[in-house]
């Protein structure tokens, strides 16, 4: 082995790491951390920028349909339901995306990859 090889230069690895950066809600730290250190290929700040945008987004939306159905009685029946089908509409983006790489092919959703580009 070479004094410069680094262990982690394996692609399998770094499917990995992308894998990791996609896990629902978990997946938001690794991914954050990653953008900090801003170290990684470019696939990887890619997928970081586009999980921390989605999660994000989720805990937005989560946050906002709680509190507007806490000040209702009325609402807060929609309000729990739109919560869970935009969860259950997070884990299958994250599960869509997982596939993606997968398949090797670049990670990219319409509204969400130019949102992740503008995070710093």
């Amino acid at each position: 082995m070479k004094k410069n090889d680094d262990p982690f230069d394996n692609l399998d690895i770094k499917h990995l790491n992308l894998y990791l950066y996609l896990i629902p809600i978990i997946g938001f730290f690794p991914a954050l951390w990653t953008l900090y250190r801003r170290q990684g290929s470019r696939q990887e700040i890619a997928a970081s920028r586009l999980a921390v945008s989605l999660a994000l987004t989720w805990l937005l939306a989560t946050l906002l349909l709680e509190t507007g159905g806490n000040f209702s009685e009325f609402l807060k029946l929609p309000s729990l339901i739109i919560s869970s089908v935009l969860t259950s509409t997070y884990f299958l983006v994250s599960l869509a995306l997982m596939f993606r790489i997968w398949k090797r092919q670049p990670l990219w959703l319409p509204w969400f990859s130019r949102i992740g580009e503008r995070i710093p």
